[in-house]
């Protein structure tokens, strides 16, 4: 069980990377959630990983994931991730969660 008193859930919004059970990495400004951790992003997109080429961002503007779906939300650094050349970022895209 997960204690939102001491998460950045009750901050306000906030820049956050969500990384899905299927190894999807969404990022974008949290919005709101509930108690199934259905969360809401405003201004998001998707990290779309390559070992080949650089980190291509694909728009997805206001969207919801299902709590369900979550496997780990952390709270971005803006000022580091302004900072970040995603076009000379080279990884493996993530595998889907085993269960």
């Amino acid at each position: 069980v997960v204690s939102t008193k001491c998460c950045f859930f009750n901050r306000g919004s906030g820049t956050v990377a969500i990384v899905t059970s299927d190894g999807r990495m969404i990022v974008g400004t949290l919005k709101g959630f509930d108690q199934t951790i259905n969360l809401i992003l405003d201004e998001s997109h998707e990290r779309v990983f390559s070992s080949s080429q650089g980190v291509e961002q694909v728009v997805l503007g206001l969207y919801i994931v299902r709590g369900d779906n979550v496997a780990v939300i952390g709270e971005i650094d803006e000022d580091t991730d302004s900072t970040l050349d995603l076009g000379n970022i080279r990884a493996e895209p993530l595998n889907s969660v085993a269960h």
